[in-house]
C-alpha cells in the first residue's frame, strides 16, 4: 500500500506484512487515523499522528470474507459487510467487535428463499443516522432501522448493484447497475424507481428499453448551493465502443462531459467544501486513481481541466531501461535544470493550485544536492531532484527528436515490429561540466551539452564507426591459481559472455554489405530549446550485412574532451571537441604482440553471437528476429545487459573478450614514472586492465586545432589519422619495460579474477581522486565572447601535480566480479587483495566517497550488499539485503557518494536505500508530518422550523446501541484481534542505537503530551462538575435551612 498525503513533498510509503491487496480505505477525518481493509479479510487501524505510520490494531476475520466497509463521519463505529450478506460492527477505538449483527435473512423479506449475495454497499441516511441503506449484489436494497433492528423498506431491481449515492436531504438515493443504468429511488417508495437513466445508451424511438452498456462501477451525487447538482460516474460505456479508453463521466445539469483516461480507473473521490453529508457539498475537484497514475480534475473551470500533478508518477510514463544516481552535485545544478525544465510545462492545466494541501514538510533535508537520471524505452531522459524524501522531476529530454521518423506505411510497419529502437541502455554524465552522453539498443552514442540559450541546429553532426573484428578466442595460457578458464563453467564462475540481441533499424533489411546505420539521423534543421542540446551523434554501422554489437561500456571526460565506448569487438575513442574518431581498435589489438590467448581468425560470414550481457542458458543461439527486440520486450525479463560488465557464461564454448569498463585519470603509466600522465584505463571481461596514455594540447583555441597525441613508448606506436588531428597510442610493453608487467596491458601475472567492474584511483592518504573535469560554460556564445569562453574552459585537475615529492604515490583500485585488488603506483605492486565472493558474482561495484573516508561498495547476485575500506580492503559491512529475483534490479542497481544507493524495485517504483549513519540520523527529521489537525467546520444550521418540528438531522447514540449492555458480546471465533506494533512497544523492538533512542524519546514525548492534554481536559470537566455540584448543594442547603426534618 503506497500512501501519498497532502501537499507536494508530504509523502509516505506503508506496507502490510501480509502483502495482500488493499480493497478499501477509510479516513477517521481529523483524527489522524486510517482504516484499511485487505483481501485476506483483515482490517487494520493505522496511526498517522507519527511520521512513520504504524498499525495500532488489526482484526482478522476467519469465518466470513470482507466485501465492503463504511465509517460514518464523526463516528467510531465501523460497518463491515461480508460475502455472506451479514454486517458486523467494529469499535475503531478498541478495535473490538460489537454483539450487534445485521443478518441477511432478517434484512430481506421472509418470503424470499434466495440469498441476496454479498454486501456491496453500506451507508447511513444523511438526515437520520439511525437509518442504514444496505445494497446486495443481486439488486436488493434494504433500509435498516438500527434502533428497532428491522427493515423499514426494501427495494428490488433486476440488475446487480455496484454503488449507491445519497442526495444530501436524505429523501432520495441513486444506484449504479451492471447494465450501465442509473436508478433514482424515493426513500418511502418501495415500488419501481422514480427515474432510470442510461448515460451512454442509445435511446430507441419505439420506447423500448435501451441497449445494455458496460457496468457503471461507481456513481457519486453532489449538490451545490448555487446551481445544478453534479453526477459523476465511471464506466457505463456502450459495448460498441471497442478500443475506447476508460472514461469518467461528469453530468452537470443538461451537459455531459466524457473525460478519457490513459489507464483503467481504479477508484475516484469527489472533493467537497464540507465533510457533513447532510449539507450542500459544493464539489470543486475529483481525484481519480488510475492503474498507473493519479489525476485530479478541476470542476470549477469550464472544460474540466486537470491539475498539474506534483507527484513523481511519470517515472513509468515509458519503461525505465537504465538509471544513475549522483550525490553531492554542484549546488547550482538543480536550479539550472529546474529553470529550463519549468519552460517545458504543457498547456491546458488548471490555473488553480493543487487542491490537496494537508500535512507539513519535514524540517531536515540533505545538506548536499542529489540527482537521479532515468533513461527510458522511448529515448527519454529524465532528471529528478532526490535531495528530499520525495522525487521531483526537474527536466525531460527527448532524444528521439534527433532521428528521422518513419513516414511511409511500409517503413512504419517495419518500425513497429522493431520494438523501442530508441531505448537507452547506458548513461554517462559529468555534473561539473554538464556534459551528458548515452548509448542505446541501436548501437548509437549521443553527446549533449547544456545551454541556457535556444538554438537551431542546421545539421546534426554525425560520425559513423565500423567495428568488426573476426577473432576466435580459443585457448588461454595457464595462469597462476587457475583464475581464468575460458571453458564452459557454471554461471558466475567464468568470464564468457552471451549478450542481448542487437536492434537493426528499418533501413537495415537489405544485405548489400554496405555501411548502414541502425537509425537515420535527422536531416532537417533541429530547433533545440534551452537545456540539453545534441552536440554529436556517433553510430555503429552494419558491416557485411551484419548488425553492430551492442555497446557494453561507456565513459566520458570533459577535461580531455573525449568519449570512449566499447563492445565485444573492441573500443572507439571519440574527440567530441574536434568531432572526430581518434581511435578504433579491436580488443586483440590492445594486447599487441603480448596477447596471452591463441586466437584464430574466422570467416566474416560465420554466424556470430552478439556479446555484452547476461542471458538465460537456454538462449545460447539468438535468431535474427530475437535481435530486433529491445530491453523492454518480454525477452528483457529473462536477460539483461549490464553497462559495466558481461560476466555469466553461455552454452557456447567460445569465449569472446569484450570491453567491460573504462576510467579516465591522471596517473603514472609505467613503473618508476615521476610525472602524471592523462590516461585511459580499459577493463575487459577476462579480468585484464590495459592503459592507454594520452597527451593533450593546451585548453582553449589550441585544443580546437592541435591533435591529441599519446606519450612515446619504446615499442609499438599506432598512428591513426582522424579528421582534425591524429592520435598516437602507446601501450606499455613487457619487452620494453619488463619490470612493469604487473598491471598494464602485459601484466598478466596480476590479472584480476572475473570481469572488470570498476576502477578508481586514490592519493597517498587514501582519498579518492576523481577524474579531472571541465567547469560548465555556455556553448552557444558568439565569437565576441571567445575570451570569456576560453577562460571558462580551463580544465580543473583534481590529481596532484607532477612537481610534488616523488615519494608521493597513488593507489589503483580494481574490482572484478569476484575480487578486488589495490596496487601502489608508480611501483605497481599489489598491496592489498580481497576475494569478495566465490559462490556468487558481483552485479554492481562502485568506489564511493563517504563523509570522511572512501570505501568500495558492491552488490552481489546472492543479495548481499558489502562495503570494504580503502585502501586496506577491510570488510566494513555485509548485509543480506535482497536476493536477486528480478533482472530489473540487476540492471538498475547503483551506488553513489555519501552512503546512498538505489534500484528499480518494480516497473513503476524506485527504491532508495542508505548505509550511512549520518543519513539515518537525519532521516526522521526529513520525514514530513502527515497529520495536521484543523478546526472542524460548524455543522449545518437546522433552522428554526426544522428544529421545532423535528425536520432536521436525527442523531443516534451508537455507544449505547452497540455496547455490551444492549447488544451483548460478539462471538470470539468470528474474528481475532491482533495488537499492532504502532505504539511505543513496537518501537522498542524495531529500533536500536542512538537513532532508535531518539525516535522512542520523540514518540514518548508525543504520547506524554497527548496524555497530558487528555488529563487537562478531564481535569477541566471534573472542575466544572465539582462547581455544579457545589452550587446545587448550596441551593439545597439554603432551601432546607429553616425546615424541620419531617418537612423535607
Amino acid at each position: 500500500m503506497s500512501l501519498r498525503f497532502g501537499r507536494p513533498g508530504v509523502e509516505c510509503y506503508c506496507q502490510h506484512e501480509s502483502g495482500a491487496a488493499v480493497i478499501q480505505m477509510q479516513f477517521l477525518i481529523n483524527e489522524g487515523a486510517l482504516v484499511s481493509a485487505l483481501a485476506d479479510d483483515s482490517v487494520h487501524l493505522w496511526n498517522l499522528r507519527q511520521k512513520r505510520p504504524a498499525i495500532l490494531h488489526s482484526l482478522k476475520f476467519s469465518k466470513e470474507r470482507i466485501t465492503f466497509c463504511h465509517l460514518p463521519f464523526q463516528s467510531k463505529f465501523l460497518y463491515i459487510g461480508t460475502e455472506r450478506g451479514n454486517i458486523h460492527i467494529v469499535n475503531v477505538e478498541s478495535f473490538t467487535l460489537s454483539g450487534y449483527v445485521i443478518m441477511w435473512n432478517k434484512a430481506i423479506e421472509l418470503s424470499s428463499k434466495a440469498h441476496p449475495g454479498p454486501v456491496v454497499h453500506i451507508s447511513d441516511n444523511p438526515m437520520d443516522e439511525g437509518k442504514l441503506v444496505i445494497g446486495y449484489e443481486s439488486g436488493i436494497l434494504v433500509m435498516w432501522d438500527l434502533k428497532s433492528k428491522k427493515a423499514d423498506y426494501r427495494y428490488t431491481y433486476d440488475e446487480a448493484i455496484h454503488s449507491v449515492a445519497w442526495h444530501h436531504e436524505g429523501k432520495q438515493f441513486i444506484c449504479s447497475h451492471s447494465d450501465g443504468t442509473l436508478t433514482i429511488w424515493n426513500v418511502r417508495g418501495q415500488g419501481k424507481p422514480i427515474q432510470t437513466i442510461t448515460p451512454h445508451g442509445k435511446q430507441p424511438k419505439d420506447g423500448k428499453k435501451p441497449e445494455p452498456c458496460k457496468p457503471i462501477l461507481k456513481v457519486e451525487y453532489k449538490t451545490t448551493r448555487a446551481g445544478e447538482p453534479f453526477m459523476i460516474l465511471s464506466g457505463g460505456l456502450s459495448y460498441d465502443t471497442v478500443g475506447r479508453r476508460p472514461c469518467l463521466t461528469v453530468m452537470h445539469g443538461k451537459s455531459t462531459a466524457v473525460l478519457e483516461m490513459d489507464y483503467p480507473i481504479v477508484d475516484f473521490l469527489t472533493l467537497c467544501e464540507t465533510p457533513y453529508p447532510n449539507d450542500f457539498q459544493d464539489p470543486y475537484a475529483v481525484v481519480v486513481l488510475l492503474e498507473k497514475d493519479l489525476v485530479v480534475i478541476d470542476l470549477a473551470q469550464n472544460g474540466y481541466p486537470i491539475f498539474e500533478n506534483p507527484y513523481p508518477l511519470t517515472i513509468h510514463e515509458s519503461p525505465v531501461t537504465c538509471c544513475e544516481y549522483f550525490a553531492d552535485c554542484p549546488v547550482d545544478l538543480i536550479p539550472a535544470l529546474y529553470s529550463v525544465g519549468s519552460r517545458q510545462k504543457r498547456q491546458g492545466y488548471s490555473k488553480r493550485e493543487w487542491p490537496i494541501s494537508g500535512g507539513n514538510w519535514g524540517q531536515g533535508t540533505q545538506s548536499y544536492p542529489e540527482i537521479i537520471i532515468t533513461g527510458h524505452a522511448d529515448g527519454t531522459v529524465k532528471f529528478w531532484d532526490a535531495s528530499a524524501i520525495m522525487l521531483q522531476v526537474l527536466y525531460k529530454l527527448k532524444t528521439a527528436k534527433v532521428f528521422e521518423r518513419s513516414r511511409s506505411k511500409e517503413d512504419k510497419g517495419s518500425m513497429e515490429s522493431d520494438e523501442d529502437p530508441y531505448a537507452l541502455q547506458i548513461l554517462a554524465w559529468c555534473p561539473e561540466s554538464r556534459v551528458l552522453c548515452m548509448s542505446g539498443v541501436s548501437a548509437t552514442v549521443l553527446i549533449y551539452r547544456f545551454s541556457k540559450l535556444e538554438v537551431t541546429t542546421e545539421t546534426v553532426q554525425l560520425l559513423e564507426v565500423r567495428m568488426q573484428y573476426d577473432v576466435n578466442d580459443m585457448d588461454s595460457p595457464e595462469m597462476g591459481g587457475g583464475d581464468q578458464t575460458p571453458a564452459l563453467a557454471t554461471p558466475g564462475a567464468s568470464p564468457q559472455t552471451s549478450g542481448p540481441p542487437s536492434h537493426p533499424s528499418t533501413s537495415s533489411n537489405n544485405s548489400d554489405g554496405g555501411n548502414m546505420p541502425c537509425l537515420k539521423v535527422r536531416s532537417a534543421p533541429l530547433k533545440q530549446s534551452p537545456g540539453y542540446q545534441v552536440d554529436l551523434v556517433v553510430q555503429l554501422v552494419w558491416v557485411s550485412g551484419e548488425p553492430p554489437q551492442q555497446i557494453t561500456s561507456l565513459a566520458l571526460n570533459s577535461s580531455y574532451g573525449l568519449v570512449v565506448f566499447g563492445n565485444s569487438n573492441g573500443l572507439a575513442v571519440v574527440d567530441y571537441v574536434q568531432r572526430s574518431v581518434l581511435l578504433n581498435l579491436g580488443t586483440v589489438e590492445l594486447y599487441g604482440s603480448n596477447d596471452p590467448y591463441q586466437r584464430q581468425l574466422r570467416s566474416p560470414r560465420k554466424a556470430r553471437q552478439p556479446s555484452g550481457g547476461l542471458c538465460d542458458i537456454n538462449e545460447g543461439s539468438a535468431t535474427s528476429e530475437d535481435r530486433c527486440k529491445s530491453p523492454t520486450s518480454d525477452h528483457r525479463d529473462n536477460s539483461f545487459s549490464r553497462s559495466r560488465s558481461s560476466s555469466v557464461t553461455s552454452i557456447d564454448k567460445e569465449s569472446r573478450e569484450s570491453i567491460s569498463s573504462f576510467h579516465f585519470c591522471d596517473t603514472y603509466v609505467r613503473k618508476g614514472d615521476c610525472a602524471l600522465t592523462p590516461c585511459l584505463y580499459v577493463g575487459t571481461s577476462l579480468g585484464t586492465v590495459l592503459a592507454v596514455a594520452l597527451t593533450l594540447p593546451p585548453a582553449g583555441e589550441q585544443r580546437q586545432l592541435q591533435p591529441v597525441i599519446a606519450s612515446p613508448s619504446d615499442q609499438g606506436q599506432l598512428n591513426m589519422s582522424a579528421g582534425h588531428g591524429d592520435l598516437q597510442v602507446s601501450l606499455a610493453s613487457e619487452t620494453a619495460a619488463p619490470e612493469s608487467s604487473r598491471f598494464l596491458a602485459q601484466g598478466m601475472l596480476e590479472r584480476v579474477k572475473g570481469s572488470i567492474m570498476c576502477m578508481a584511483f586514490l592519493d597517498s592518504t587514501g582519498m579518492l581522486l576523481p577524474p579531472p573535469h571541465e567547469p560548465w560554460f555556455e556553448p552557444n556564445l558568439t565569437a565576441s565572447d571567445g575570451e570569456e569562453k576560453g577562460r571558462k574552459r580551463r580544465p580543473v585537475s583534481v590529481s596532484p601535480s607532477a612537481s610534488q615529492d616523488l615519494n608521493e604515490s597513488q593507489y589503483a583500485v580494481v574490482c572484478s566480479e569476484k575480487q578486488a585488488k589495490v596496487l601502489s603506483l608508480p611501483s605497481q605492486n599489489c598491496v592489498h587483495k580481497h576475494s569478495i565472493t566465490e559462490a556468487s558474482f558481483i552485479l554492481r561495484a562502485d568506489v564511493v566517497q563517504m563523509s570522511n573516508s572512501v570505501c568500495l561498495a558492491v552488490f552481489c547476485a546472492n543479495g548481499h550488499i558489502m562495503t570494504l575500506s580503502l585502501p586496506g580492503l577491510r570488510p566494513l559491512l555485509d548485509v543480506n539485503y535482497l536476493p536477486l529475483t528480478d533482472m530489473r534490479i540487476a540492471r538498475t542497481f547503483c551506488f553513489t557518494n555519501l552512503g546512498q544507493a538505489m534500484y528499480l524495485t518494480s516497473p513503476t517504483e524506485i527504491q532508495r536505500i542508505t548505509y550511512s549513519q549520518d543519513t539515518c540520523e537525519n532521516l526522521q527529521e526529513m520525514l514530513g508530518e502527515l497529520f495536521t489537525p484543523v478546526e472542524t467546520p460548524e455543522a449545518p444550521n437546522r433552522g428554526f422550523f426544522k428544529g421545532l418540528f423535528g425536520g432536521g438531522a436525527q442523531s443516534l447514540d451508537r455507544e449505547e446501541l452497540f455496547g455490551e449492555i444492549l447488544s451483548g458480546k460478539a462471538s470470539r471465533s468470528l474474528a481475532q484481534h491482533i495488537p499492532g506494533p504502532g505504539g511505543l512497544e513496537g518501537m522498542k523492538g524495531a529500533a536500536s542505537g542512538i537513532v532508535g533512542d531518539l525516535a522512542r524519546a520523540r514518540i514518548a514525548l508525543d504520547e506524554r503530551g497527548q496524555k497530558l492534554g487528555e488529563l487537562e481536559e478531564r481535569t477541566a470537566l471534573m472542575m466544572n462538575s465539582a462547581d455544579g455540584f457545589s452550587k446545587h448543594a448550596h441551593e439545597m442547603m439554603l432551601k432546607c435551612k429553616d425546615k424541620k426534618w419531617y418537612q423535607i
